[in-house]
């Protein structure tokens, strides 16, 4: 379980085949999870400039590969005793977005993701949603997007300010979400107050 509050910005050694490798100043242990940019992977190989993560064909057919390069965003993942945050993540990236706009808007930047249609009802206006493993609120949701408002301190310790139009970002939509429309799909009845009730009580 993660935050999505981005810990470090980690420098790419290499990136071959299922491994990536990582100069980093945090040192995690052996079989530790670490989220790479909002991924979920475990630590394989420990260096003494950082260490080595693996990736199963599902999460590189899952994320934006091509992102595995120069730096990237790492959250170790949560101690019992932890400070909470951020918002609850996974590390399960759910689908990649394109970002179509950029605007700055004096203190601060709205930012505009494209995402798969199907995931939409996820993401839910003032809700979570984690991008590139940073959590965020989203502002705004259409038909195939959303938008969220960046503030300038994010931009400047992310991954944010490297974004262009075109840029390709790992998407996490809210756990929660997924959770109780999986419920709503499997209901073989109409819904009815009684079932709300109980799925609220659930979470």
């Amino acid at each position: 379980m993660f935050t999505g509050l981005i810990r470090e910005m980690a420098t790419v050694k290499s990136y071959s085949g299922n491994t990536l490798a990582l100069r980093a100043e945090y040192k995690p242990k052996m079989g530790d999870s670490i989220a790479v940019n909002g991924a979920c992977l475990s630590v394989v190989k420990i260096s003494h400039d950082g260490f080595s993560v693996e990736l199963s064909p599902e999460t590189q057919k899952t994320i934006s590969t091509e992102n595995l390069k120069s730096k990237v965003h790492i959250e170790p993942a949560m101690q019992m005793g932890d400070r909470f945050e951020g918002h609850m993540v996974q590390g399960h990236i759910d689908t990649v977005g394109t970002v179509t706009q950029i605007k700055n808007s004096g203190n601060s930047y709205d930012v505009f993701i494209e995402t798969d249609p199907k995931y939409i009802p996820l993401i839910v206006p003032k809700g979570s949603i984690t991008v590139d493993g940073v959590s965020l609120t989203v502002n705004e949701v259409f038909e195939s997007s959303f938008r969220l408002t960046i503030i300038p301190i994010t931009m400047k310790e992310t991954l944010f300010g490297s974004y262009r139009k075109g840029s390709r970002v790992n998407i996490e939509t809210d756990m929660f979400a997924r959770y109780v429309q999986h419920l709503l799909k499997s209901q073989k009845q109409p819904l009815d107050w009684e079932s709300v009730d109980r799925i609220s009580a659930i979470y």
